[in-house]
């Protein structure tokens, strides 16, 4: 279907952090669901680092609490099993995600995004590559069909750089305090496993 159709006449923004195991999940999934409701997805990617810092954080909660982090894993490993998804467990843990979330603020509304998005979830879960280095974002680009120094200079150009930043920013005002998260209409649904709510709720709103 063509995202600019009438039959997209609903729309559900997908706020995510590329260190987000969960948000992962969540990515992997959501196109093919929104699809298949006739919903689109506008990519919201932002920082969590800063929500974090509020809630007086240093660290991912999956590695202040060890109890919740090894939860966490042990449940990595089955969704993706469940759901079919590439599995690495990261040898770093949260690792930096600025340049390719700057990527895809950027691009967020061309065609090949989502795809962009999907390809750095999987280097950093499903293959454990760092995606913090130019070098491997480059890589996923090239493997998107982008042209990757073009793509970094544009992210970082003083024309969008603060674009991260300035979505981070509203994830805040939205009340946005972990990842990942489906907002309709203003209504918040935290959690991959909230998507196919968040999607419903869609068509009470449907115009």
């Amino acid at each position: 279907m063509n995202p600019g159709h009438l039959e997209y006449r609903r729309m559900l923004e997908f706020w995510f952090e590329f260190a987000s195991p969960y948000s992962y999940i969540a990515a992997m999934r959501i196109q093919q669901l929104c699809d298949g409701a006739a919903v689109r997805v506008a990519w919201k990617p932002f920082m969590l680092g800063p929500i974090f810092e509020m809630q007086g954080w240093g660290d991912s909660h999956f590695n202040l609490n060890p109890l919740r982090g090894g939860y966490m894993w042990r449940d990595l490993e089955r969704l993706t099993a469940k759901f079919g998804f590439p599995w690495k467990k990261p040898s770093a843990f949260p690792r930096s995600s600025a340049l390719a979330s700057k990527i895809a603020c950027t691009f967020d509304e061309e065609p090949w995004c989502g795809d962009f998005i999907r390809r750095v979830f999987v280097a950093n879960f499903g293959e454990d590559r760092d995606i913090s280095t130019p070098e491997v974002v480059s890589e996923i680009l090239s493997g998107a069909g982008r042209d990757p120094q073009a793509a970094i200079d544009a992210a970082t150009s003083a024309e969008n750089r603060g674009l991260l930043r300035a979505n981070t920013e509203r994830a805040i005002q939205l009340g946005i305090f972990g990842a990942p998260n489906c907002v309709v209409n203003g209504e918040l649904f935290w959690g991959e496993e909230a998507l196919e709510d968040a999607i419903a709720w869609s068509k009470t709103s449907a115009t």
